[in-house]
């Protein structure tokens, strides 16, 4: 499968703080908006979530996503249908159940 980036061939939007060619009234656009800083916090999860990520402690075993990878290469990987769905159930449990808190 081959995904085209079709986002290099847009062109760029116009400059949302530059009136738009052709426009009328443009100096009663109303006051300008002073600028503001975004600030982001992790719940307790999220924050559990990128240390486990993260962390230094990370397992991955390189050899293994090679094996996968040739296997994938080959046409000699085999998916485990069941093992799939057993875990789409389990994360739709728990989501779930996380709206009901």
């Amino acid at each position: 499968m081959k995904i085209n980036d079709t986002i290099k061939n847009n062109t760029p939007l116009p400059d949302a703080k530059a009136p738009a060619a052709g426009t009328r009234n443009a100096d009663k656009a109303g006051p300008a908006v002073p600028a503001s800083t975004d600030s982001v916090r992790l719940s307790s999860q999220g924050q559990a979530m990128a240390a486990a990520v993260g962390g230094s402690n990370a397992v991955f075993d390189s050899k293994k996503v090679e094996r996968i990878k040739l296997a994938i290469a080959d046409g000699q990987f085999n998916v485990n249908s069941e093992k799939v769905a057993d875990g789409l159930l389990e994360t739709v449990r728990d989501l779930l159940h996380s709206r009901k808190r």
